[in-house]
């Protein structure tokens, strides 16, 4: 398959989850500079060379192949890593006005039900979102530890030495400890322009290193911390000009009744 160049402007960073071949997945996407989507799926991020890990609104150029094990049609595979090069990272001045120019090619959708429509055919499985109101933000309880039995494999097999791997990827392979589980699941519920509701997960890096930052701040008390998630979700973000980044999970695209979660969200000022 032959690799193509692309040029990205990151969007999206989601949570890593576990997997036994890379230890951490993480899904990326963002927009090329014709406004269309691209989805990187897997990444083992924290598993990349430090000057190749990227932010989110940051633009991102590397060797990019489809990826035929995944159906989504945004779905590419970096074609080789060394390929990466990274930008200077899009500022928020002027009210993010050089971040909302960058977004205004790709279509803003207000109808979920035509977003299900347009997933279930295959035509998309990534979109901008606006929600017409943010009715809640909902907080729930799982488990508060990865799988114990995934967890041994993965350490098994991540640690195993590679031909042609270089030794910066020796050493954080060496080195590497997964990422902590969030022991609580974040969702938005709103509706949309028909009137109609609906409640998504949020699966955004940053909600989960939100979380983090404020357990820190409170001291380890989980209450207060989930109080303070809550009031930048939907306190501060009611004051912006709220957009919604939605994404299909590979398990679900084409066939749920809603095959989204929140993958990010956008919050300019008004």
């Amino acid at each position: 398959m032959i690799a193509k160049t692309a040029k990205i402007f990151i969007l999206v960073k989601t949570y890593p989850t576990l997997s036994n071949k890379y230890g951490e997945l993480v899904c990326t996407a963002g927009i090329q500079e014709d406004g269309t989507w691209i989805r990187l799926y897997p990444i083992p991020f924290r598993l990349m060379e430090y000057e190749k890990r990227y932010t989110k609104y940051q633009w991102l150029e590397a060797k990019i192949i489809k990826n035929t094990r995944d159906p989504r049609p945004e779905s590419y595979l970096i074609a080789d890593n060394s390929s990466i090069k990274l930008f200077d990272k899009v500022d928020t001045k002027d009210k993010w006005a050089k971040r909302k120019a960058l977004l205004s090619k790709t279509p803003v959708y207000e109808d979920l039900y035509e977003l299900i429509q347009k997933a279930n055919d295959n035509e998309l499985s990534l979109a901008i979102f606006k929600p017409k109101e943010i009715k809640a933000f909902k907080i729930e309880q799982t488990s508060r530890e990865w799988d114990k039995d995934k967890i041994k494999r993965i350490e098994q097999n991540i640690k195993q030495p590679e031909l042609f791997s270089s030794e910066e990827e020796q050493y954080l392979k060496e080195t590497f400890q997964l990422v902590k589980k969030v022991p609580y699941v974040f969702s938005y519920t709103f509706t949309d322009s028909k009137g109609k509701s609906s409640t998504l997960m949020i699966e955004d890096w940053e909600i989960g290193q939100l979380y983090w930052n404020c357990v820190k701040n409170s001291d380890g008390d989980e209450k207060k911390a989930l109080e303070d998630v809550e009031n930048k979700y939907m306190n501060e973000f009611m004051k912006k000009d709220l957009l919604l980044f939605l994404g299909t999970t590979r398990q679900f695209h084409g066939r749920a009744k809603n095959p989204f979660v929140i993958t990010g969200v956008f919050y300019p000022p008004k």
